[in-house]
């Protein structure tokens, strides 16, 4: 009778070390970051609306109207990334959910990116985003938006540096006038590597005269080694109060927004009308990430129409939440006729997707 007691006494105790070892790696596991994103649905915001008691879309400048309804823009809850950590408990739960993503961290972050650089670059592109959503609701009403190319940066070591200066706005390239940023790179790759290019710039209230000795960049291509952007002199103010939200994708609900503002009658008919896409200067719509999140989204606050980025469909469909259907767009133009198709309940001849 003793051995079979000290053979169970080795067993009690080997599961006992097992059972510690598991907890010892599973508790270490809830501080081991892993190379992933999980991306979940995030809420959703009418611009029409408040925050806080906050209006989230103030214009000053031209006559406004009183409205109704809402169009939200939608938003992605991101975990994962710089100064984000990623567990393989949060890996699990993703994929055990079917309105949760995952994605390898490099396909959004640089692998040398800081938590600061990227929440400054997303404020970026959520300041430019409204810029532009402005200038697309002013030219919708006919109004004159002027444009400027500038500078958004010299990086250093490039054929620019120490001529050009972050800020400055270009006049002309070679004679030819920098009348958008499409106009300045075909006058510049007109040029071979090595050939000198005159910039006229305006800094500081004067123009000035620059010569630029030409570069080549990896595929070939003629450059002056400079990152350009668009300033606009918007003929009113318009201010959007976002939060803590960063990105360019609500580029498109804040350029409905604000040309239902700036109209008599509410745009929406009193729905409640969710979507999501950049918008470029010359009114497209682009492709945005986390389309599956930003429907479920939507649905949850109540919406039972998204507006989707033609490019996006793909993604989105099957994945619709039951109750709301998805419309195709393609520019601004196409977002403001399906609103008010929705808003006349002639809605049977907008595109869909799918």
């Amino acid at each position: 009778m003793p051995p079979p007691a000290r053979h169970a006494s080795r067993s009690a105790a080997v599961a006992l070390i097992a059972t510690f070892v598991l907890v010892v790696v599973a508790a270490g596991l809830t501080f081991v970051g892993l190379p992933y994103v999980v991306l979940s649905p995030g809420p959703a915001t009418n611009v029409l609306g408040d925050v806080d008691g906050t209006p989230v879309l103030s214009v000053s400048g031209a006559r406004t109207y009183p409205t109704s309804g809402a169009l939200d823009f939608t938003t992605v809850a991101f975990d994962g990334g710089p100064g984000r950590t990623v567990t393989v408990y949060d890996l699990l739960e993703a994929w055990l959910r079917d309105d949760v993503d995952t994605a390898p961290e490099s396909d959004y972050f640089p692998d040398d990116a800081t938590a600061d650089e990227v929440e400054a670059e997303n404020a970026e592109m959520m300041t430019e985003s409204q810029v532009v959503a402005a200038a697309t609701a002013l030219r919708a009403l006919g109004r004159t938006v002027t444009t400027h190319v500038a500078v958004a940066s010299v990086p250093a070591g490039g054929p620019a540096s120490g001529t050009v200066q972050e800020g400055d706005v270009l006049v002309s390239v070679d004679g030819v006038e920098a009348s958008d940023t499409a106009s300045v790179r075909a006058a510049v790759q007109a040029r071979e590597p090595g050939d000198e290019v005159t910039l006229v710039v305006r800094r500081d209230g004067d123009e000035r005269t620059l010569t630029v000795r030409t570069g080549s960049a990896e595929d070939g291509t003629t450059v002056i080694g400079v990152l350009l952007r668009t300033d606009y002199d918007l003929p009113v103010d318009v201010t959007l109060n976002t939060g803590q939200v960063g990105g360019p994708s609500a580029g498109l609900m804040f350029s409905l927004a604000i040309y239902d503002a700036l109209t008599p009658g509410a745009l929406t008919g009193g729905q409640r009308i969710a979507g999501t896409g950049t918008i470029d200067d010359d009114g497209t719509v682009g492709p945005i990430s986390g389309i599956r999140q930003k429907m479920v989204g939507a649905r949850a606050a109540g919406a039972r129409w998204f507006l989707a980025p033609a490019d996006d469909c793909a993604d989105a469909v099957g994945h619709v939440p039951d109750g709301m259907t998805l419309l195709r767009v393609t520019d601004f133009d196409d977002a403001r006729v399906a609103v008010e198709g929705i808003a006349a309940d002639t809605t049977d001849d907008l595109p869909r997707c799918g």
